[in-house]
């Protein structure tokens, strides 16, 4: 894979080469020697076909993540959320150690302790670290999903942008039926403070507990806000806005 430089920026096939842009910029790859109908049918490329097969699961296993939790994402992720995510199931995928090569998936794999914990902690913000914001220790109770933060003085206990005045902490308890590819949330209240020196107990309970089966994950959110005129306003498009995955069951 090649950088293009120069004036002139192309996307497409051009002989044997394929232009095309990313985020990262405009790049240009050699078109693939091996055809489609080679790939998926010749024998020496079983393993290829495996592998494809796996990670295509992986990727799906992902989007079910991704989907169950987007409301929360839209305002706290970053523009490579999804290969993360994608890669953390392939991950995840790993731990199932009872099925065929090729028929390994996240779903089997997630009811191992060790492939949970793959996923605790996970930030689907990376500008916007959750450890690196709140400061302050949290509990997390599995049986009822209740987050609690004691004595949170946000002034010394949440690292926050210059021009922030207030914060809103909330969270979320899902099921993610990742074998069944079914998911449910349920979100709980939210607690908006100003950034003082003033000491606030924070519990966030959710509405309901989700229905269904599945893995549960519990994710706590914290989002800044600039107060004008007694109106609260969104920081830089949720740029410095915090999500993560702080507890899975």
């Amino acid at each position: 894979m090649a950088r293009l430089k120069g004036l002139l920026k192309i996307e497409g096939t051009l002989d044997e080469l394929t232009f095309y842009k990313t985020q990262d910029g405009h790049l240009v790859k050699t078109k693939s020697g091996v055809s489609a109908d080679r790939i998926a049918n010749d024998p020496t490329f079983q393993r290829t076909r495996e592998n494809g097969s796996e990670f295509g699961s992986s990727a799906s296993a992902g989007k079910l993540l991704r989907d169950c939790v987007r409301n929360l994402m839209m305002t706290a992720s970053d523009n490579r959320v999804t290969s993360r995510v994608t890669q953390v199931m392939t991950i995840i995928k790993n731990y199932d150690t009872t099925s065929a090569r090729g028929e390994r998936s996240v779903g089997v794999g997630i009811a191992d302790p060790a492939a949970q914990a793959e996923l605790k902690n996970f930030d689907f913000n990376n500008s916007a670290v959750l450890s690196s914001i709140l400061y302050k220790p949290y509990t997390v109770n599995t049986a009822t999903g209740v987050i609690g933060i004691t004595g949170l003085i946000p002034v010394n206990d949440i690292a926050f942008p210059t021009g922030s005045t207030h914060v809103t902490i909330r969270g979320a308890w899902a099921k993610i039926d990742f074998a069944g590819n079914t998911s449910e949330i349920e979100y709980t209240n939210a607690v908006n403070v100003a950034l003082d020196g003033t000491s606030t107990n924070v519990t966030l309970t959710p509405a309901a507990v989700p229905s269904g089966s599945g893995t549960s994950l519990f994710l706590l959110a914290v989002e800044f806000f600039q107060e004008v005129n007694g109106v609260q306003y969104t920081l830089k498009n949720g740029a410095y806005n915090s999500l993560s995955i702080v507890e899975v069951a």
